[in-house]
């Protein structure tokens, strides 16, 4: 029979680690589900730095077939030189070389300060099969209250099958006082399994800000 209502105060739930509390509306009562929760892996901080890598099974890394997602958030990342950009590449060989053929698309939208200009504009500066890093993000500025911060998403880079599918989005801070809304798809042209990922500005070091590598189970 089913539940018309009841007593939410003289309910009991005994929590479950890493699970989420669902309804099963057919079998008229509750049940767990596992949780899609984040699971924290690696938190760098920069500091006047010229890169941040994470290789799979450095320094406490997982970036292997455990989850089919990977997610980078960076946060208050700040260029040391002004008009920077925030870029990344991968490894299929643990980090010695950040060479993968890459082909992305990128556009943003932008709106000033003085609320003189709004822009939603499709950029050239996405890669073309190139081997050079790929901008996730438009010019930062380095004033000291200008930063960028956003998020990679890495899917399934142990594949040995597919190319390597990514997804980014900045909001960056632009030297001429513009917001920057960057959204970023593309994939690494390879099959072979990719085991590290490296950031680093187009040119000069990032000053601070950290990135934090999180793997997502159920995807």
């Amino acid at each position: 029979m089913a539940i018309s209502k009841f007593n939410y105060n003289s309910f009991n739930v005994t929590p479950v680690a890493g699970a989420a509390l669902a309804f099963d509306a057919d079998a008229d009562g509750f049940s767990t589900a596992t949780s899609t929760a984040l699971t924290h892996i690696k938190t760098l901080t920069a500091s006047s730095s010229g890169t941040l890598s994470f290789v799979d099974g450095s320094s406490s890394v997982v970036f292997d077939n455990t989850y089919p997602v990977y997610l980078f958030k960076f946060i208050g990342i700040h260029a040391a030189t002004d008009e920077a950009f925030i870029t990344f590449n991968m490894s299929a060989d643990t980090g010695s070389n950040y060479n993968v053929t890459k082909t992305s698309t990128f556009f943003r939208t932008a709106h000033d300060e003085g609320d003189t200009t709004t822009q939603f504009q499709i950029d050239n500066q996405g890669t073309n099969q190139s081997t050079d890093f790929a901008k996730i993000s438009k010019t930062l500025g380095n004033d000291n209250d200008q930063s960028g911060s956003g998020e990679l998403y890495i899917f399934n880079p142990s594949s040995t099958t597919f190319v390597k599918h990514f997804l980014a989005r900045s909001s960056i801070s632009n030297p001429n006082d513009y917001l920057y809304d960057t959204y970023v798809g593309g994939y690494g042209n390879t099959t072979s399994a990719v085991d590290a990922i490296q950031f680093k500005m187009n040119t000069g070091n990032i000053d601070a800000g950290t990135i934090k590598l999180y793997g997502i189970k159920d995807s």
